[in-house]
């Protein structure tokens, strides 16, 4: 796997880091002249005594291995525009919670609501989150209350109701 832009030219200041200390160069000097921290220097100049050169090189990435392959992250935006109900979900909503499960149906892989929401987020999609309300809602009786009675609890109290009592 190539490395990229950004992997290649840390790596190569802290080489230049350990080039510039077996020329008999200062730490706090090192850090000033790359812009970083001594700790920084410090760190680098300890894994190059430990293992040359080859001790300066990325490391691995910690943490658990991707259980998404490239190829699968690929398809579930294609998945996703097809809508929720053409996977059988009641509705067109995607909340995490379904393309968590569309992911464990389809690819075999389960993760947690959390985690699919940082997937769709690379991915430039956003989590939809529904409306939760009452099935015994009056929409009507809502919307008088709001055009009729609000208004009125809303005007201005007259100059007496102004006063304090203290």
């Amino acid at each position: 796997m190539a490395k990229d832009k950004t992997t290649r030219w840390k790596e190569e200041r802290r080489k230049r880091a350990w080039a510039l200390y077996q020329t008999g160069w200062k730490q706090k000097d090192i850090a000033e002249a790359l812009g970083v921290t001594q700790g920084a220097v410090s760190q680098w100049i300890k894994r190059g005594r430990a293992g040359g050169e080859a001790g300066l090189a990325e490391q691995p990435k910690s943490g658990a291995p991707v259980r998404l392959s490239a190829a699968d992250r690929q398809k579930l935006p294609g998945m996703l525009e097809r809508g929720a109900e053409s996977f059988g979900f009641r509705g067109e909503l995607w909340t995490c919670a379904r393309v968590g499960k569309l992911i464990e149906r389809e690819f075999g892989v389960r993760y947690h609501p959390a985690h699919v929401s940082r997937i769709l987020k690379d991915l430039g999609w956003t989590p939809q989150k529904p409306i939760r309300r009452a099935k015994q809602r009056k929409e009507a009786e809502i919307q008088h209350w709001k055009d009729v009675r609000w208004p009125e609890l809303k005007k201005r109290r007259s100059k007496k109701d102004e006063r304090s009592s203290l």
